[in-house]
């Protein structure tokens, strides 16, 4: 497994996103990267393991209000509109975890690579930034686990800079639906993923001391 940076490698937009999901409910501090948090997900709980057979249908069209905890001054907060056009197939989550245990340096390329695009994601009033991964699974109470990823806009200073930032390359978002399509969820606009073949284990790595939280997640009809 490589180590080499204070981040924990590329992320893949597909794993990002299931990452995303553990990194809400079991971060830590860095010790490495004191404005990051950093977790671990065993390869059981992630977005490429067990099956996953859609059963929200497409498109689905998700609104929800965000809150971002880690802006300066005061938290800011707005309406975050998701939309899911397909879900990605079985054949592109195994590519991808393939991607991730034995090349995970190539993992961002790979996601940009899935076409078409699984939806995207957008603030009231922007143009909205691709997805490149969608995954549900039901769960045994009937309530519903998405998991989204895609790559990060990112600016020309920003990639030009070498910025420590620059490393954070994926986007993951983690929703739960009840049975009645109302939930919660947290979304990361930078992280960083890594899988450590030896723990079996996807290593998580927020930029932001936590991610985005999202409230009041319903289906819009």
């Amino acid at each position: 497994m490589r180590n080499p940076r204070p981040v924990l490698g590329a992320l893949g937009a597909v794993a990002l996103v299931a990452a995303l999901a553990t990194a809400a409910s079991s971060q830590t501090t860095s010790s490495k990267a004191p404005t990051s948090a950093k977790a671990k997900a065993a390869d059981s709980g992630s977005p490429f393991s067990g099956a996953a057979v859609p059963d929200l249908p497409t498109p689905l069209r998700l609104r929800a209000f965000a809150v971002n905890m880690n802006s300066a001054g005061r938290p800011t907060s707005g309406t975050l509109d998701i939309v899911v056009e397909r879900w990605s197939t079985p054949a592109e989550v195994d590519r991808l975890r393939t991607v991730l245990e034995e090349k995970p340096d190539n993992l961002l390329s790979a996601v940009q690579k899935i076409k078409p695009r699984a939806g995207f994601v957008r603030t009231q009033g922007s143009l909205g930034w691709d997805l490149h991964f969608a995954r549900e699974t039901q769960l045994p109470d009937g309530s519903h686990r998405i998991i989204l990823g895609s790559d990060r806009p990112m600016s020309f200073w920003e990639l030009s800079s070498q910025s420590r930032s620059a490393d954070y390359q994926f986007m993951l978002v983690e929703i739960r639906l009840d049975k009645n399509g109302k939930g919660q969820g947290t979304l990361a606009p930078a992280a960083a993923v890594d899988y450590d073949s030896d723990t079996k284990t996807l290593e998580i790595e927020n930029y932001s001391s936590q991610p985005v939280k999202l409230t009041q997640v319903e289906i819009v009809k």
